[in-house]
């Protein structure tokens, strides 16, 4: 299943965590216990209980769930002190408290998988708006001066993807024509916002679908 939470992506099927369009990199203990919390939202989940999931039949240290989550909550751009996403619930464990806005099927079974290629970065397009330009919260957030705050976007629903210009000072285009409507994108599309391109990329089972055009 994949859990979309505020600018976390969330994929059990692929075992991948997304925050802001980047693949978050984080130890197999850690995304176990994501999962965990996630699962019982928003029920909390006692220390005793986490630990015997964790670390079944293995006496461990006290500081390692502590450590865990802290590791978590770092990936996941959260805090201690000002918890969105984990809660701390004194003297008995932890609780995932976000909200989860989609939730479907993961993006490693039968739906397509879409990204952008931008320089080296892949960026994950999940299911609904995937918002494009210098806003810190867009997934794809391009910090450049031809780049409007709220330049263009990409929706996603099931199988389809449309790119839309989101009335641009510098202009969207597609296959090098600027975009007057919303225009469906299909795999090895060339994309320019501003004056930053980019590639769409449609992938199925970890295979693309189409042949990418030639340049």
């Amino acid at each position: 299943m994949r859990h979309t939470f505020e600018d976390c992506i969330f994929d059990s099927g692929t075992r991948e965590i997304f925050r802001g369009g980047r693949l978050v990199s984080i130890s197999p203990k850690a995304f176990q216990l994501l999962e965990i919390l996630i699962g019982r939202r928003p029920n909390a989940v006692s220390k005793d209980e986490l630990h015997a999931l964790l670390w079944p039949s293995t006496f461990v240290s006290d500081a390692n769930l502590p450590n865990i989550v802290a590791e978590l909550r770092t990936a996941l751009g959260d805090s201690a002190q000002k918890s969105r996403i984990i809660r701390t619930v004194p003297r008995f464990g932890y609780a995932f408290r976000a909200e989860v806005k989609r939730k479907g099927s993961s993006l490693g079974e039968t739906a397509p998988v879409f990204k952008l290629i931008w320089e080296d970065r892949e960026i994950a397009l999940g299911e609904g708006e995937n918002l494009l330009g210098r806003d810190p919260l867009a997934i794809a957030c391009v910090d450049v001066h031809s780049v409007s705050r709220h330049h263009a976007r990409i929706r996603v629903a099931g199988d389809k993807a449309t790119l839309e210009d989101l009335g641009s000072k510098n202009g969207t285009y597609l296959r090098g024509k600027k975009l007057q409507a919303p225009a469906r994108l299909g795999d090895g599309d060339e994309i320019r916002i501003g004056t930053v391109p980019m590639t769409f990329r449609r992938f199925s089972r970890g295979m693309t679908t189409e042949t990418v055009r030639s340049r």
